[in-house]
């Protein structure tokens, strides 16, 4: 079953309703530029499905979480960070970080990351 939220940005993007400068896409999920990187590489890899966050996605027990991991390695390659290392994060809530309330994982590469983050 698909789900659309008409006052979600990602829900947006990922129909084609806003613009976004589009790295890959594929039947449900769509992977864009973030408009404020924190890394030389930055992709948010979001499904075409309006899951909150995370936890909603992983309850829903459809394979979307490991499909968004092996598109965002995809992308990893393409970019040419795979070899030297990337993040993939999920913020799950506003005291992690989330303000867009539309599951959606950051891929983050390009540059070292220290650790721990945040």
């Amino acid at each position: 079953m698909s789900t659309y939220d008409p006052d979600c940005l990602f829900c947006k993007i990922a129909a084609g309703e806003a613009p976004a400068d589009i790295v890959r896409q594929g039947e449900r999920v769509v992977a864009f530029r973030d408009i404020n990187p924190q890394a030389p590489t930055h992709v948010l890899l979001v499904p075409r499905d309006h899951y909150p966050d995370a936890a909603g996605a992983a309850r829903a027990g459809t394979g979307l979480l490991d499909e968004i991991a092996r598109e965002a390695h995809a992308i990893a390659e393409s970019e040419g960070i795979a070899e030297t290392g990337y993040r993939l994060v999920f913020n799950t809530g506003s005291g992690a970080g989330q303000t867009v309330f539309h599951l959606h994982g950051h891929l983050l590469g390009g540059r070292g990351l220290e650790w721990p983050p945040g």
